[in-house]
C-alpha cells in the first residue's frame, strides 16, 4: 500500500534545487524520521568524487559500490578505507567491469571534455546489474557554474542460450547552473529527470554487452539532454521574453497601429468580395 507522506515527500524533492539535495533531504528526515530509510533509498543525491591514490585517478562514490563505510575503486578494486571481507564482483564480471571503465572513460570525454566517470558491476542470480557514472562539474569560468550528474542502472538478464539478453536501463539526470552578470544579475536553474528504458538484443563478438549497454546509455543521455533543454532552457526563455520587452512603448505603439491599419486595410478590400 502507498504511503501518501512518502509520495508528498518525494514530489517535493523533486521539485527542489539538485545543488541542495542534501540539506533538503536531511531537513526532510527530520520532519518525518519513519521515512528515513525509504526516502534515502529512493532520492539521488549529486555524486561525490574520492581519488585512487595508487593509481593517481578520481572515481565516484555511490550505494553500489559502497561496503558499510568503505568505498570500492573502479581502478585498482579495493576498498578505502581497507575492508578485507568486502563484496567483489566474480572474476568474468571484474574483467567486463574493467573494459567498462576503459569505454565509458573514451566516451565521456568525447561528450563531456572533462570529469569523472566509473562503472560498477555486481553478480545477479541470471547475469549481473551495473550501474554507469558521470560528473561534470563547471570550473566558474565566464562568471557560470553548473554540475552534471548521471546515475544509469541496468539490470542485463542473459537468456540460457547466451546469445541474446533483456536489458533494463534507468537513468536520472541532475542538473543545475547559476550565472552572475552585473546586467541581469543572479540566476539559478535546475532540475532532474528520470527515464526508463527496456530493449532485447544479441550477444556476441559485433554486439558485446558493453557496446549494447554503451548504445543504451548514449541514445538515453541525448533523449534527457533534448528534454531538458526543452523544459528547462526553452521554458524559461519564453517566461522570460514574456516577462520583459527589448523594444520600448512607442515601438510597441507604432507596431500596434501597424497591425491596425493592416487589418483594416484587409477588411476594406474583402467588402466588395463580400457583396
Amino acid at each position: 500500500m502507498e504511503d501518501p507522506q512518502l509520495d508528498c515527500a518525494l514530489d517535493l524533492m523533486r521539485r527542489l534545487p539538485p545543488q541542495k539535495i542534501e540539506s533538503n533531504l536531511s531537513n526532510l528526515i527530520e520532519l518525518v524520521p519513519h521515512l528515513c530509510e525509504n526516502l534515502l533509498s529512493a532520492v539521488d543525491q549529486p555524486l561525490k568524487v574520492a581519488r585512487d591514490k595508487a593509481v593517481g585517478k578520481d572515481y565516484l562514490l555511490c550505494d553500489y559500490n559502497r561496503d558499510g563505510d568503505s568505498y570500492r575503486s573502479p581502478w585498482t578494486n579495493q576498498y578505502d578505507p581497507p575492508l578485507p571481507d568486502g563484496a567483489m564482483p566474480s572474476e568474468r564480471l571484474r574483467r567486463l567491469e574493467v573494459e567498462a571503465n576503459s569505454a565509458f572513460d573514451q566516451y565521456r570525454e568525447m561528450y563531456f571534455e572533462g570529469g569523472v566517470s566509473s562503472v560498477y558491476l555486481w553478480d545477479l542470480d541470471h547475469g549481473f546489474a551495473g550501474v554507469l557514472l558521470i560528473k561534470k562539474a563547471g570550473d566558474g569560468s565566464n562568471k557560470i557554474k553548473g554540475c552534471w550528474d548521471s546515475i544509469h542502472v541496468v539490470e542485463v538478464n542473459e537468456k540460457s542460450s547466451g546469445r541474446a539478453a533483456h536489458y533494463k536501463l534507468t537513468s536520472t539526470a541532475m542538473l543545475w547552473l547559476q550565472t552572475t552578470k552585473t546586467g541581469s544579475g543572479t540566476m539559478n536553474l535546475g532540475g532532474s529527470l528520470t527515464r526508463q528504458a527496456e530493449i532485447e538484443a544479441n550477444v556476441g563478438e559485433s554486439s558485446p554487452h558493453i557496446a549494447n549497454i554503451g548504445r543504451m546509455v548514449e541514445d538515453m543521455e541525448n533523449k534527457i539532454r533534448n528534454t531538458l533543454n526543452d523544459i528547462y532552457f526553452s521554458k524559461t526563455k519564453d517566461i522570460v521574453n514574456g516577462l520583459r520587452s527589448t523594444s520600448s512603448a512607442a515601438d510597441n505603439k507604432q507596431r500596434d497601429m501597424l497591425k491596425k491599419d493592416l487589418a483594416n486595410a484587409l477588411h476594406k478590400r474583402n467588402q466588395p468580395a463580400a457583396n
